[in-house]
């Protein structure tokens, strides 16, 4: 019962230590806030406003019409440029798409040859033209079949394609951006907010004052893991339904309960990472640069990014010991697929099993610091 009572009497200076860090509250407060937003609206893999030309070699009302096509906000109203200034524009960057329109383009749809037009792509913006090559080809595949048909043309199409995207339909960036910067804010501001209270008693000197009083390892360790990840879990629920549900609109298809229950399971790694980070490092400037060797690789490879299947073999053998690719995955099925424990369950253990066995090294880690310091 005393070590129980000394957990929470330090974990509460913990509490009272990071309350009255001025800068430290705030950047938590932007980080669960305005930095998720921003990252959610700022960029999008969906193509806005993309620059578009025709070169029209035919001239006739399809070609028009296949032009009038194009318009905001996908697009910018196309430009008709001729066949010569297509690589002095594309060099200079003017337009990132330009079709080309052959002579007899109408005419020979009319007579049932099969035509090609012609798309020149600026890959340089590699995601955004991947996916605008797919817009204009779905576009102009409808309007010339819309075309065909009012001028009563048969023209056969051996299969038609139905596509159904499931638990993102209208394919909203902001829907996975936003829950993947949660994701990542979790990881990285548990590690800061644990790895620098260890760090900062060392530097000034209060590490000593809880030496000399009757408390050990496991207890120093334990307050440093409840109260840094009370602080996490508090704002993450702000982030969630202030930031996330309301202002971003994005659908939460499972039980929030569920979720939060595993995020607590990940807290207990992410802290025990942090104090093992600070622990082994002397300044907050080797801290620093831990965090970039470490948490940065782990965010990488943890599958929020680039789905884990298209990491070679052994290297998904290796992730699957880290637990932030398993909370990536329960969190992607419990929040978009609506998923319960069920589904998650295998991802929980994981999580918890390499939990404990790291905070159990990162406990032998921070006594054999406090043996030196003694």
């Amino acid at each position: 019962m005393r070590g129980f009572m000394n957990i929470i009497w330090l974990g509460l200076k913990e509490l009272t230590s990071f309350a009255s860090d001025v800068v430290l509250l705030l950047f938590v407060v932007y980080a669960f806030t305005l930095s998720i937003y921003i990252q959610a609206t700022g960029t999008s893999s969906e193509v806005h406003n993309g620059s578009i030309a025709f070169v029209d070699e035919d001239n006739s009302a399809l070609s028009k019409e296949l032009m009038n096509a194009f318009y905001p906000p996908l697009f910018q109203t196309p430009e008709l440029i001729s066949a010569s200034e297509i690589d002095e524009a594309m060099d200079q960057g003017k337009f990132m798409f330009v079709v080309v329109i052959p002579p007899q383009f109408e005419a020979d749809l009319r007579t049932g040859r099969n035509p090609d037009y012609q798309l020149n792509i600026d890959a340089t913006a590699m995601q955004q033209a991947g996916i605008g090559a797919t817009y204009i080809r779905n576009i102009i595949s409808d309007r010339i079949s819309s075309f065909l048909e009012r001028a009563d043309i048969e023209v056969p199409f051996p299969v038609n394609l139905i596509v159904h995207k499931m638990f993102n339909p209208n394919g909203e960036t902001a829907w996975f951006v936003s829950v993947v910067a949660i994701i990542s804010q979790i990881t990285l501001l548990t590690v800061i907010l644990t790895g620098a209270a260890v760090i900062r008693e060392r530097e000034h000197g209060t590490l000593e004052h809880l030496l000399v009083m009757p408390l050990n390892a496991f207890e120093i360790a334990m307050a440093k893991v409840w109260a840094n990840g009370l602080i996490i879990l508090i704002a993450t629920g702000m982030s969630l339904f202030l930031i996330v549900k309301t202002a971003l609109k994005v659908p939460f298809a499972g039980s929030v309960t569920l979720w939060f229950f595993g995020v607590i399971l990940y807290l207990f790694f992410a802290t025990a990472l942090g104090i093992f980070l600070g622990t082994i490092s002397g300044t907050m400037a080797q801290f620093a640069l831990l965090i970039m060797l470490v948490i940065m690789v782990m965010q990488l490879l943890s599958g929020g990014q680039t789905p884990v299947e298209s990491q070679p073999q052994w290297l998904r053998f290796v992730t699957f010991f880290l637990p932030s690719r398993h909370f990536v995955h329960f969190s992607q099925i419990i929040i978009y697929r609506g998923g319960g424990l069920r589904a998650v369950w295998p991802n929980f253990a994981m999580v918890t099993i390499v939990g404990l066995a790291f905070f159990s090294y990162s406990l032998i880690m921070f006594r054999k610091s406090i043996a030196v310091t003694k």
